[in-house]
């Protein structure tokens, strides 16, 4: 008999599916601290939360039963993955339930926007009766801006397109066949702006689209925008959006997502054509009883040794080929992160190529988790050890997994290449001794570098007088430089410097550096 405890009042009908097996009892457990759930989760194979319960270390260190925790919803930013891998704990998530929701949501807000409807609700229920305050616009032969076309994005497309509303979207991470395919023309930022009468943004929080939409940004968009955004808070600059709402150049905007939440005293909601509501996205009945049945489902599965879809943390693969793999994971993993920073145009094709001793193993959860670090950096939804090559094939991205005997002085080693439109970039890695990874060689020329933290990449003329500024400048911005390699193929030609630095790097010092004589690029990496 399998004892699933289950936390932070999951839908009842949602869990039929746990119910519905004889060889498993539900428990529902009341709030508890960290201190009492350690004392009882010893007693359960399985666990289901939401986002309220915090799945810690500890709770690891004492879940001696535990063989899977369930998420009921999308983020799992409160169960330590981390202690579950550690554990031998798979996590499960539900990260489909809720696209209907907020694609639902993200049309109510844009239809709201057109046509004033909250500000028209507030007047009526103070008495007033004001027709002529609230001429809307037709969203009919319209634009509308999509900037992220994941499973959200697409789908919004798809009703926009219903409305009869021209779509133009940017996401650098999708084929232009894909969108053609889609019937939705892809555009760079650049010429989205200038074109859509709304504008509407599905692209997740990281450093390169925080504060996406700033200044610059707004005014280049076409006199009489609309914005929405019911993705993530920051991805807009709150205080541009403001100071171009004041300037009438955007006739309006509805925000579901703040920088900081919970947001009551924004400025924003002092203007008459700004309407917002408090992250509601996912907030419907159904979409909260899918979360639910999906994720006790995934748990079922689970615990009968089946293969599950949606698991976060690690793949679902016999323990035979784990144990020769595992070690391998990490490194692929950060491969592929470290090359979604670097590339730059759109991305066609992974070609990953397993030389040495890896050249007689199954390499396929290899792939698979070197496709998922390269795609979890660039892409909203959850990228998982499941889903992380179909999202790649959605996106019409192609993937070439090929072995070589020859490893190049190496034991084995890992060759990433990313093809664009823009180029191709080539990064290599293997493991030291103790499972130690490293970046061995990036387009040809060889380095050692640790792929972790922060990092920077920084293509150069091989001539005196380059590291020593670039020493200087992150002396003078007090950033410690914790590790520096310079690769190069002959005197005076092309080098390359990577350096793994102790704190991020602010744009001003990357522009810094930009400009020291002879640098030719300069990436910052996070890892």
């Amino acid at each position: 008999m399998y004892k699933v405890l289950v936390m932070d009042g999951v839908s009842e009908k949602g869990l039929e599916p746990l119910r519905n097996e004889s060889e498993i009892e539900v428990i529902i457990g009341n709030k508890m601290t960290e201190d009492e759930l350690v004392a009882v989760i010893g007693e359960y194979d399985a666990m289901v939360v939401r986002s309220a319960t915090k799945v810690t270390p500890r709770v690891f260190d004492h879940a001696s039963r535990l063989k899977v925790v369930g998420r009921a919803g999308v983020g799992v930013d409160n169960i330590d993955l981390n202690a579950a891998t550690q554990h031998g704990v798979l996590v499960v998530n539900a990260p489909d339930g809720n696209t209907i929701a907020a694609t639902e949501h993200t049309i109510a807000m844009m239809l709201a926007l057109a046509r004033n409807i909250p500000q028209a609700v507030a007047k009526m229920k103070n008495g007033v009766w004001d027709k002529k305050a609230f001429l809307g616009v037709e969203l009919r032969g319209k634009t509308l801006g999509i900037i992220g076309l994941g499973r959200i994005g697409s789908a919004v497309a798809r009703r926009a397109q219903a409305l009869e509303m021209d779509i133009v979207a940017y996401d650098p991470y999708i084929t232009e066949e894909k969108a053609e395919s889609m019937g939705i023309k892809l555009a760079t930022l650049e010429e989205l702006f200038p074109v859509a009468d709304f504008i509407t943004v599905h692209m997740p929080k990281t450093k390169e689209t925080y504060h996406m939409l700033d200044e610059r940004a707004f005014a280049m968009m076409k006199e009489g925008v609309r914005v929405i955004n019911c993705a993530r808070g920051g991805i807009i600059e709150e205080e541009a959006l403001y100071k171009y709402m004041k300037e009438g150049k955007v006739a309006g905007a509805a925000l579901d997502v703040f920088e900081k939440e919970p947001n009551t005293d924004s400025p924003l909601l002092e203007l008459n054509n700004f309407i917002a509501t408090p992250h509601l996205g996912a907030s419907t009945a159904e979409a909260q009883l899918n979360v639910a049945v999906d994720v006790a489902e995934e748990i079922v599965e689970a615990l009968q040794g089946k293969v599950v879809r949606n698991t976060v943390n690690i793949p679902s693969i016999s323990p035979e080929v784990m144990v020769k793999v595992k070690p391998y994971l990490k490194l692929a993993e950060k491969l592929g992160k470290f090359q979604a920073q670097l590339v730059e145009g759109r991305v066609t094709k992974l070609e990953i190529t397993f030389s040495g001793d890896l050249a007689g193993e199954e390499v396929k959860p290899i792939t698979t988790a070197l496709v998922k670090g390269f795609l979890d950096p660039i892409l909203q939804e959850t990228v998982n050890f499941i889903n992380a090559t179909l999202l790649a094939k959605n996106r019409g991205i192609s993937i070439a997994q090929t072995v070589n005997g020859r490893a190049n002085g190496y034991a084995s080693l890992i060759t990433l290449k990313v093809i664009s439109d823009k180029g191709e970039k080539t990064v290599s890695g293997t493991l030291f001794r103790d499972n130690d990874p490293r970046i061995v060689m990036i387009d040809g020329y060889r380095i050692d570098a640790v792929p972790e933290g922060y990092m920077l990449y920084v293509p150069h003329i091989d001539k005196p007088r380059i590291i020593g500024p670039v020493g200087m400048l992150f002396g003078e911005h007090n950033i410690n430089i914790a590790g520096m390699q310079v690769g190069r193929k002959e005197v005076g030609g092309k080098a390359i410097m990577m350096l793994s630095v102790d704190a991020p790097v602010s744009e001003e010092t990357l522009k810094a550096i930009a400009e020291i004589d002879g640098v030719q690029e300069v990436k910052f990496v996070s890892l």
